[in-house]
């Protein structure tokens, strides 16, 4: 299990370390904060599409292989991220030609990191009985939680001399070489006696993954192997326009996006208020303070206010995004570090909230023997946000403040709409 929670600390850990400083990065090269932006979502666009694809091969016994395989393109991706931006920076590549090959660079991380998640989790559940299931999945889902917590903490700190804003990316990229050494070499080959459950997480861009646990046998006996249940259990294929999931998808885009865009814009917004456009080395303190208690407040949420409240779906729906659409007027309106702060911690309250509250309407919405279809739809809807969004809400930011504030306030109040007058009731 410490092995386990390791890979997925690392990796959650690695990626919004990256956020902190990517704002100073772009500034540093003098590139439009949009081109920032544009240069991780097509690694989050593979993400969505290859995510589901190994969950699905993580049922067929080489969950060990595919861990190591995600924690390799983690290092590649990080690795190669290190050296194209330490050139560019220093002057070797034109900034056009940095940005391209970092998003080269990252589409490793996108393609092939994406296996190790739903690796990890479907190695934990085909090795524990039902009694432990759930204890232990949550162990896990809750180092994919404090990864993004440690990795702001840390980024600013890992700003050396010789590697300055790049040494988070040298730095993990050595970390997950040596997470990738003790799976190959000490992690026991797998043995599974049960079919792996969970749901796939999402890209580790915010505490948003939440597995639900799926139990499908009652009688507590030893599950069937998911991948033989379309062919032999006469399966229809759950699809994006199914009736029962729709409303719920819907409220899962639109918020989804409202989150996005407002975690593509923090970092900017940061150097702009605080004044560190002129001084971009010290604007990843800042950023990775406001990110931090960001990742706090979705934790308190997800590991807290839900199980302790014991909202349903609907409920967390629309008040997570009643929340988020709170939190966004004093970032919007904050021109010091602790309203943009509180202001941020607010929303991300908010929207950690609204994402295990869709996810789990969605769930609850389908059958017990399609739940693994629907945990595939449901990680692309939460995926996808992050391909555009990031980028939309930044560019329409450098354009008019006002605009961006204004669709990300909109589209979070679109989904209370939604949530009081067309998901289902809790009860039901």
């Amino acid at each position: 299990m410490a092995l386990l929670f390791m890979v997925m600390l690392v990796s959650a850990a690695g990626n919004t370390a990256m956020q902190s400083v990517m704002p100073s990065i772009g500034t540093r090269l003098g590139i439009a904060d949009v081109w920032v932006s544009l240069a991780y979502s097509w690694s989050a666009l593979l993400w969505v599409v290859m995510a589901p694809y190994w969950a699905r091969r993580s049922d067929r016994r080489g969950r060990k292989a595919m861990m190591a395989l995600g924690i390799a393109g983690f290092v590649t991706s990080f690795a190669l991220c290190a050296v194209i931006l330490r050139i560019g920076l220093s002057g070797w590549l034109s900034a056009a030609m940095t940005m391209v090959l970092f998003a080269l660079a990252r589409s490793f991380y996108g393609m092939f990191g994406s296996a190790a998640p739903p690796a990890v989790q479907a190695y934990v559940a085909s090795r524990t009985g039902r009694a432990d299931r759930t204890k232990a999945l949550s162990l896990v889902a809750s180092s994919f939680g404090l990864g993004t917590v440690v990795g702001p903490a840390l980024a600013p700190l890992m700003i050396l001399p010789g590697l300055g804003v790049v040494g988070p990316f040298a730095i993990f990229a050595a970390l997950g070489l040596i997470v990738l050494v003790l799976v190959r070499t000490r992690l026991p080959n797998d043995d599974p006696r049960f079919a792996g459950r969970g749901e796939v997480m999402s890209a580790p861009f915010s505490a948003s993954s939440n597995p639900r646990i799926v139990e499908d046998t009652p009688d507590g006996s030893p599950d069937e192997l998911p991948e033989a249940q379309p062919q032999h259990a006469g399966i229809d294929r759950v699809r994006l326009t199914d009736k029962r999931l729709r409303t719920w998808l819907i409220a899962g885009v639109i918020g989804g996006h409202s989150q996005a865009m407002l975690l593509g814009v923090i970092g900017f917004l940061l150097m702009d208020r605080l004044g560190l456009r002129s001084d971009p080395d010290a604007a990843a303190g800042p950023i990775g303070l406001v990110l931090m208690a960001g990742a706090f407040a979705t934790l308190l949420a997800q590991w807290g206010l839900i199980p302790m409240l014991g909202l349903g779906p609907r409920t967390s729906t629309i008040w997570g995004t009643a929340l988020g659409a709170l939190g966004i007027v004093p970032v919007a309106m904050g021109a010091d570090l602790h309203s943009i702060a509180v202001g941020f911690a607010i929303a991300s309250l908010g929207f950690g909230m609204f994402r295990p509250g869709f996810t789990s309407g969605a769930s609850l919405a389908v059958s017990r023997a399609e739940q693994g279809q629907a945990a595939g739809i449901i990680t692309s809807i939460n995926g996808a946000a992050y391909v555009a969004a990031p980028a939309i809400g930044v560019w329409l930011y450098s354009h008019s403040q006002w605009l961006a504030w204004g669709t990300m306030e909109a589209l979070a109040v679109i989904v209370v709409i939604i949530g009081v007058f067309a998901l289902e009731k809790d009860a039901a």
